[in-house]
């Protein structure tokens, strides 16, 4: 074992990296699937607002007004979108432009805090503290349940939501409730990446699993083993080489990404082929 990971900090900076990386890993399929990439964006900007308040507010570690806030703009944007005529692409950029000005003015506030915010913007795994793994563990197991719990309804509804509608789904509280899965996991993430790179981890393991799986099951096993390596080692790796943790790991998910684009050009070159009654 390397000398580093006998450290406290590096332990519960890799533990929370196995915890992160491949429940992100599996969430991602069904985001980029279900196009709402920019909506995990939306949420992990609006993650500013939930820091200021944290900081206005008194809180030394602000998680709990960061997940409060999240959650709040998640159930605006849905309310929104089922209330109004806009599209869903024009609410997620006012949200997102909104909060973030709301954020940087209620930091303007409180000038001494602006040093605690690179850890924020940027991530700081190395910081977690105890508290923070049993909590990611926690939430790790209630968002693993649930997806897998309703993984057929949710297959469903990605697929095609009409179809899902007439063949029973709840549709609209799944909507609902996978929104809220979205949000407390990128919310539990900006302690990893920060609110920049935070969508990355939700991404990019599934955009690079999608080139190598030839179906569901597939997709999720390869995104949660994607999100597991890329996370785990961005942070073994940013030790030694004296990076910035966060877009460590990035950047190794990236890598992984350009790696899985030959596999890609070559199944599209693939000829598809056709079962003979």
């Amino acid at each position: 074992m390397p000398e580093f990971l006998v450290e406290p900090f590096m332990q519960r900076a890799v533990l929370a990296a196995i915890i992160l990386g491949p429940l992100c890993g599996l969430l991602g399929v069904f985001v980029t699937a279900r196009r709402m990439s920019f909506f995990s964006e939306t949420i992990a900007h609006s993650a500013l607002t939930g820091v200021a308040v944290g900081f206005l507010l008194g809180f030394k570690e602000p998680t709990l007004p960061v997940l409060a806030v999240c959650c709040l703009l998640a159930v605006a944007m849905l309310w929104l979108k089922e209330s109004t005529s806009l599209l869903t692409d024009t609410i997620m950029a006012v949200l997102l432009s909104a909060s973030v000005a709301t954020g940087v003015v209620l930091l303007s506030l409180q000038p001494n805090r602006w040093a605690d915010l690179d850890k924020y913007l940027f991530g700081d795994i190395l910081s977690v503290s105890p508290m923070d793994v049993q909590l990611a563990a926690v939430i790790a197991v209630i968002v693993g349940a649930t997806l897998f719990r309703y993984l057929n309804e949710l297959t469903l509804l990605t697929a095609h939501e009409d179809l899902a509608h007439v063949s029973g789904v709840r549709v609209r509280a799944l909507n609902y409730a996978f929104v809220l899965l979205i949000t407390v996991t990128v919310a539990l993430g900006v302690r990893l990446l920060g609110i920049v790179l935070v969508t990355s981890l939700i991404v990019i393991p599934a955009a690079t699993a999608r080139g190598f799986a030839r179906n569901l099951r597939q997709h999720l096993v390869l995104g949660i083993l994607v999100g597991w390596v890329g996370a785990v080692g961005g942070v073994i790796l940013s030790y030694p080489l004296n990076l910035p943790t966060g877009p460590t790991i990035t950047l190794t998910l990236a890598t992984l990404f350009l790696v899985s684009l030959p596999a890609c050009r070559i199944r599209r070159s693939r000829p598809a082929t056709r079962s003979v009654p």
